[in-house]
């Protein structure tokens, strides 16, 4: 039997946005790692009080690229630019479609010898390697797939580590001097006769490392730096603490690929195994529209124009170089008030209709997430990943804003809840609510990286 593409299940619906909205929670989660190793209010606070640490061995693809063609293809499809791009060196690759619209990220290493990996979420990973396919480029591929795809162990473990004290637990475990790296900057290190390689690297602002090695050393080296790390109260990040950690520093992760629409992009729905995650992603929120581009977003209203460079060729680059002369939107932190995320709570017990619960410290309804801001009734922006923060003792979100509105103090409001037909299953009745917020910096703390 032929497995269905994504352009043939898109076929089966109305519209991309009835598909998406119809999914319940979607495509989001950490495979093989619990929601919760002790609680999530604590393992948030060991990144900032002293150090965390968090196996991201199971969630990512990881998908190795050689040979004479491997930058060319890179730098193609990739809006960055790649000129000082050396040995021993990592980079968020950044990647769009033809309209300039997001597909997906990924951080890529440059080992030499014109060899690659790109670790992170399938979307940019499909993206890459449809090319490779399809594409007139001299390279070897080998792809991982993440633990709810693939069948046994990874090929290799995956590990963080990051707080005030992440530098020191991890002085205290190479046999010899911790290498001083510089931030995306990596290298071979020597844990207890092991050999690792170590990114230097960090998340919700605090410094650390990614490290990584062959799976069958996976569980001396997790013992090696837990209990090097119990003198400082080392936590280990479960999926929820862990997923909050990405809208404290500024990463909008897993925004919805640009890929539903368009003849461009026909040719490649057409190559996409349905089964694949475009398939199975789900979007939430109170925006509600029928055209699916108005959920997309830009490279450039996410946060990445620093990464574009626009003295080579890539795919979206007219796109991207219009936007980037007079962009509309722009990424912005929102505090939430206090006060109205309380009442969201109080409706629980009282009479009438309740308000759309707010799942702490991140809601997983859906694997992107739409809610209309309005600023004095119009529509100026779309929030799109919230999260509590225990250390800030505040519900905060990512959101994509009118330029004109990103000064931090600007007073807006966040519409909370799903439109009346909503067929999203993960969610519960509810009627909708305002809730004001205030526009704050991007990241949302000091950046101690």
């Amino acid at each position: 039997m032929t497995n269905q593409s994504l352009e043939d299940l898109i076929q089966t619906v109305d519209s991309p946005v009835d598909l998406l909205r119809s999914q319940g929670r979607g495509a989001f989660g950490f495979p093989n790692v619990p929601d919760e190793h002790t609680n999530w209010i604590e393992e948030q606070r060991a990144w900032r009080e002293n150090c965390s640490f968090a196996d991201q061995s199971h969630h990512m693809v990881d998908y190795w690229v050689d040979g004479p063609d491997a930058l060319d293809l890179f730098a193609d499809l990739a809006v960055n630019g790649f000129a000082d791009f050396q040995r021993g060196q990592a980079k968020q690759l950044v990647l769009a479609n033809p309209d300039g619209y997001f597909i997906g990220d990924g951080i890529l290493f440059n080992f030499g010898d014109d060899g690659y990996a790109l670790v992170g979420p399938p979307q940019g990973v499909n993206w890459i390697q449809y090319h490779v396919e399809t594409g007139d480029y001299a390279v070897e591929t080998e792809r991982e797939e993440t633990a709810g795809v693939r069948e046994g162990p990874p090929k290799q473990y995956r590990y963080q580590i990051q707080g005030p004290d992440a530098l020191d637990v991890m002085a205290a475990v190479t046999d010899e001097p911790l290498p001083d790296l510089g931030f995306f900057n990596f290298t071979d290190v020597s844990m207890d006769g092991h050999d690792v390689t170590i990114l230097r690297h960090g998340m919700s602002g605090e410094a650390g490392f990614e490290f990584w090695g062959p799976w069958e050393d996976s569980e001396a080296i997790k013992r090696l730096v837990l209990d090097a790390g119990t003198e400082y109260g080392i936590r280990q990040l479960g999926g929820k603490s862990y997923g909050s950690s990405s809208v404290v520093s500024g990463w909008l992760g897993m925004p919805l690929p640009a890929v539903y629409d368009s003849d461009a992009m026909r040719p490649y729905r057409e190559w996409l195994d349905a089964r694949n995650i475009e398939g199975h992603y789900s979007i939430a929120g109170s925006l509600d529209s029928t055209d699916v581009t108005d959920y997309y977003v830009s490279p450039v209203e996410i946060g990445y124009e620093p990464l574009v460079d626009l003295e080579h060729d890539f795919v979206g680059k007219d796109a991207i170089a219009a936007e980037m002369a007079d962009p509309e939107r722009t990424l912005v932190t929102l505090e939430w008030d206090s006060e109205d995320v309380i009442a969201v709570f109080a409706s629980l017990f009282e009479e009438g209709p309740s308000k759309r619960f707010v799942q702490f410290p991140i809601p997983w309804r859906s694997t992107s997430h739409h809610d209309v801001i309005l600023r004095d009734g119009d529509v100026v922006g779309i929030s799109r990943m919230s999260a509590y923060t225990a250390n800030e003792r505040a519900m905060i979100s990512l959101a994509t804003i009118d330029v004109g509105l990103a000064t931090p103090g600007t007073d807006v409001t966040v519409v909370w809840g799903e439109p009346d037909d909503s067929a999203n299953p993960a969610v519960e009745r509810h009627e909708r609510t305002e809730i004001s917020a205030t526009v704050a910096p991007v990241p949302y703390t000091a950046d101690n990286r």
